[in-house]
Formats: structure tokens, sequence, C-alpha cells
């Protein structure tokens, strides 16, 4: 099969890459090449912006491809402008989405694809649902053949780690120091993150699957845990002592780090898990490598790169912990 990833060098496309290369697939990558992946030797990598039409539509031409993997499309305008530049060259286009495309806090858990997207928590996600309707539309008018994969929380060697302020790898030095660790809310609220490996295989076995034209799918998690056990998990992984967890509610965590919560606001206060059971029956699509073992050879990567960032370089987690239980110290004494 002929592949023509836009991307290639992230995360996710990183891993597809390696098992499309892995079944001896013909690959061209087209990224900016502002990257530090290392691609096999056998991918082709063309350079060039996807937002330059006429040299992605070149490429395509030249490359020909069965498939056309879509994973940096991040608005409905792109969207149009790519399906415009390479609808004749492409048998069929996989799009790369994400739950965020949903309404939150959902009406029922867990999530199926056919949810009510809109009003949209986000303008990432509202962008991404419109970016879907151009390419489901695209196939109902016979230009190609769409499949959308919608992942979750995605992790594994490349990425980082998350926690309540968001990805910065200090929060790993913390844990190893024993040092406090703040929880928004009452740490109960499920989180489902997965591993890029078991993600990238369902976007390759949707790769010519007649099954899964005009469709669109989960491939999530099936390991639904709370904030508390998360914490506690990546603690066990790395080795570090058990966690002191400090509860602070999300409003007050809003208001005092608005910028530090974006992620909080957007993504983690919501208690959500996905139906997977489609991408099961359609693209074989398997929960392989649980949250622990995963997260142990992330931080493993991390550390094999001195990516771990000291837990004193921030100190704004433990003048809110002291902050926050001196508040609560007062309101006790005032009751």
């Amino acid at each position: 099969m002929n592949v023509f990833i836009i991307g290639g060098t992230g995360l996710i496309s990183s891993a597809i890459v390696d098992q499309l290369v892995d079944r001896d697939e013909s690959v061209t990558v087209f990224t900016r090449g502002i990257h530090d992946t290392s691609l096999p030797t056998s991918v082709t990598h063309i350079r060039g912006d996807r937002h330059d039409t006429d040299a992605l539509k070149t490429a395509v031409a030249d490359t020909n491809p069965d498939v056309l993997i879509d994973m940096v499309c991040f608005s409905p305008e792109t969207a149009q402008a790519t399906v415009d530049a390479v609808a004749s060259f492409v048998d069929q286009y996989v799009f790369y989405s994400t739950v965020d495309v949903y309404h939150r806090p959902p009406e029922h858990n867990p999530i199926t694809e056919n949810a009510a997207r809109y009003p949209n928590i986000s303008e990432y996600g509202r962008k991404k649902a419109a970016a879907e309707d151009v390419f489901m539309d695209a196939s109902k008018q016979g230009l190609f053949e769409t499949t959308v994969l919608r992942p979750w929380s995605t992790y594994g060697e490349g990425g980082n780690v998350l926690h309540t302020f968001g990805d910065d790898t200090y929060y790993l030095d913390r844990l190893r120091a024993g040092k406090p660790i703040i929880v928004h809310g009452d740490g109960t609220s499920l989180w489902g993150p997965c591993h890029r490996d078991d993600v990238a295989r369902a976007f390759v076995n949707a790769l010519g699957n007649e099954t899964a034209f005009g469709e669109m799918y989960h491939v999530t998690s099936e390991e639904f845990i709370t904030w508390n056990q998360y914490h506690c998990r990546v603690a066990r992984a790395m080795d570090a002592p058990e966690p002191e967890l400090v509860h602070i509610p999300t409003t007050v965590l809003r208001t005092v780090a608005p910028e530090r919560t974006k992620m909080l606001r957007d993504h983690f206060q919501f208690s959500t898990t996905f139906d997977n059971s489609k991408a099961r029956h359609d693209l074989d699509y398997e929960y392989t490598i649980n949250f622990e073992t995963g997260i142990a050879r992330t931080i493993e990567w991390l550390d094999e790169r001195d990516q771990i960032k000291n837990w004193n370089t921030e100190p704004f987690d433990d003048t809110l912990v002291e902050e926050w239980q001196a508040a609560r110290n007062h309101m006790a004494t005032d009751r």
C-alpha cells in the first residue's frame, strides 16, 4: 500500500510510520522538517507546509497514494483547502480527530460515536468537529472515502506526562522527591490514558479497510482510573514514594491559576468514558499496554534524555499548597 502522511513525526504519527514500515508499506511523510524524530530510512520525507496547498498538491500528485493520513488538520478552513487540493489523487482519507469534539459533560457514559458534539467545550473541539464534517461531506460527494479516528488521552515515548497543571515534567520530580501533589477536586473524576502504540495500530488497521469507509471510531483507553489512582500509579511506575495528594476544588484552581489550568478547564474536570466496541469490531482494536507499564516506559524515555525538570525550578505548587492549607486551618479555627 502507498501511504501519504501529513505529519508523521508526532507522538502518534511516528508510531504509525514505524508500524507501516514494519508491514513493508510504502510511506511518504510531508512535514516542515521541524522535529527531533529520526525517520526510518525507507520513508520518503518531503519538506513542506501543509498550508501551502500548491506544494501539498504537487507532493500528493507525485506520490499518487492509496491512502492519505492527516494528523495535523485543526480547522474546517484547512480541511476544505486540503480537500480541494488532493481529492483527485486519494482513494481514502484518514483523519486524526479527537474525543474533544463532544459536548461535555455528556448526557450518558460511556460515550458512543453518535453522541452530541455541539456545543463543544473548547475551540479546539469545535474546529475539529467542523473539520470532520468537511471530510465526511467530501466522502458523501464521492471525492474519496473518509475514515475518522478519535483518540482521547494518548501518551508514550516521545511525549510528556499529564497532571492537573498540564504536562510540565517537574511534576515527575515532585513525585520522586515525595513532595505534595495537587489534585483537582476530590480526585475521583475518571481519566483514561492510552499508549501511542495501541492508538497507532488502529490507524494502520483502518487503511484500505472498506468496513471503515464513511465511519468514525473511538480509539481510547479501556482502563478507566480516578485521578487519585492515576498519580499513585505514576509514582509506582517510577519507584517513587506513595504520593501525598492535596485536593483543591477545580473552581479555586481556575481562579488562582487560569493560565495553568486550561487543560483542567477543557478536559480533566469531566468524568467521561468512551465505548471502543465499534473499533474493536471493525479495526481489530486492542488495548494491550496497561497504564503502569506504558507510563514506566515513557518516564524511562524522558530520563534517558534528561528531560525531567527539577521540582524546585517551579515553586508555584508548594506556595499554593501552603496557602490552601492555611486557608483551611483558618476556616476551621473560625468555626
